[in-house]
């Protein structure tokens, strides 16, 4: 799943766009962007760009604290591979 601070309508025409198989969450407060370290107060205007790969226990597995969008999917699919 993804996540980011967008409301609920600009997620959908975001995901419908680009055709995501995963579902857009939205933190319009921020509440998860803070407690995952995406941003530093409630008034940013954008997440980082950040990553966790949480296994079924509901623990990290691996974080990534700088994604780029081009080569994360890989390494992310390695990385769970692995579990």
């Amino acid at each position: 799943m993804g996540i980011s601070f967008d409301s609920v309508e600009q997620n959908a025409a975001f995901a419908k766009k680009f055709d995501f198989p995963f579902k857009l969450l939205c933190d319009t407060e921020r509440q998860v962007g803070l407690t995952y370290g995406a941003c530093s107060d409630v008034k940013a205007g954008y997440a980082s760009r950040i990553s966790y790969l949480i296994d079924e226990q509901g623990k990290v597995a691996a974080a990534y604290p700088k994604v780029s969008p081009r080569e994360h999917p890989g390494e992310v699919l390695a990385d769970a591979a692995r579990l």
